[in-house]
């Protein structure tokens, strides 16, 4: 019982179960990218993937550390971007927006595939390449940046205290469906369609 404890976080008063639900996994990976970064305030930082949930994350753990943060979106998100409070959107699947960034002091990668492996190249020398995703490929090719793959972990503070955040409106996880229990097939079935929103069972 008491290793069970261990992996427990109080629900903050306010914040809906079902809600709550939705944020450990996602929360804790976003935060936890981030600080592989180890990205400072003043500093910049590219999360790629930033509309979904771990991206979302990040971001929100960024801005907190007083990192001025690009988003990285494909084309077709850049409106869904500005709701993720970022300082500013890139489109990855845009070559030229590419090319135009500026140096960045770190990125924290969601997505990896061929946008890691351009996006590697704008990592200053001595910046941070951090990724749920692996290493890019071309990583070798980029010796002065140091890459960081991210595997997450339970913690109980980070969680707490992302789900004061998502209570009080700092940061929004969107749930696209809540299905009974009985509908797990169709849930899979959506998830693997892909999308933005979390799916969540209820008994």
């Amino acid at each position: 019982m008491r290793r069970n404890a261990a992996v427990l976080a109080k629900i903050p008063k306010g914040l809906d179960l079902i809600r709550a639900a939705a944020l450990p996994l996602v929360t804790t990976t976003g935060n936890q990218l981030i600080s592989a970064t180890g990205i400072k305030a003043g500093q910049t930082v590219m999360v790629v993937g930033a509309v979904g949930n771990v991206g979302r994350s990040a971001v929100f753990t960024a801005k907190e550390r007083g990192a001025a943060v690009i988003a990285g979106v494909l084309k077709r998100q850049m409106d869904e971007a500005k709701t993720v409070g970022a300082d500013q959107a890139v489109a990855t699947d845009d070559d030229t927006a590419i090319a135009n960034l500026p140096p960045l002091d770190a990125v924290a990668d969601t997505v990896g595939g061929r946008t890691a492996e351009k996006l590697i190249a704008k990592v200053k020398p001595g910046g941070v390449f951090a990724s749920v995703e692996g290493a890019p490929q071309n990583a070798a090719q980029y010796p002065s940046v140091n890459v960081a793959p991210v595997f997450s972990k339970f913690d109980r503070k980070t969680l707490e205290f992302v789900a004061e955040a998502v209570r009080d409106g700092k940061l929004v996880i969107p749930i696209s469906q809540t299905l009974p229990l009985s509908e797990a097939a169709e849930a899979q079935a959506a998830a693997e369609k892909g999308g933005i929103g979390k799916i969540l069972l209820v008994p």
